[in-house]
């Protein structure tokens, strides 16, 4: 009779484990699929923000979005060394991107009309803005920003 009660007892237990383990992994799909869905909402309400910040002339905003390649610039040389593209968003708005080279790797064969995800500082000018901190910060003091394109991350 002992016996056939702790065979129950370490069935239940098993039983349970096996639940929440199944639970446990059901949550971690449910997450990962949920990922694309919110970034598409992040990405809308980010494009508002860099509206909004463009309005009221703001700056020094943290933003995730993506854009249409409208132009690809010459490299900006001077001091730490950026690749530089522009960018139409969803919304209209044009904003410049650049991307440190020095601490970050080139996009390689982007062309005109793909689109490029970002996550980087928004800084205002009267033409739209500009997005920088689109790379690590090897210093640790600053959010680790990137770029994303087919596919792949630039950071």
């Amino acid at each position: 009779m002992k016996t056939q009660k702790n065979n129950m007892f370490i069935l239940i237990i098993v039983a349970l484990l096996i639940f929440a383990y199944v639970g446990l992994d059901l949550k971690q799909k449910g997450t990962q699929l949920g990922e694309s869905s919110s970034l598409e909402q992040r990405t809308v309400d980010d494009q508002a923000k860099i509206m909004q910040a463009f309005q009221q002339q703001r700056s020094k905003l943290q933003v995730r979005s993506q854009g249409t390649v409208k132009a690809i610039l010459p490299d900006d040389n001077d001091g730490s060394r950026h690749q530089r593209m522009i960018l139409e968003l969803d919304n209209g708005l044009t904003v410049l991107i650049a991307h440190n080279i020095d601490l970050a790797p080139r996009i390689e064969g982007l062309q005109k009309g793909e689109t490029v995800e970002f996550y980087g500082v928004y800084e205002y000018n009267n033409k739209g803005g500009v997005i920088h901190w689109t790379h690590h910060d090897p210093r640790r003091k600053h959010i680790d920003g990137w770029l994303k394109y087919k596919g792949s991350m630039y950071q």
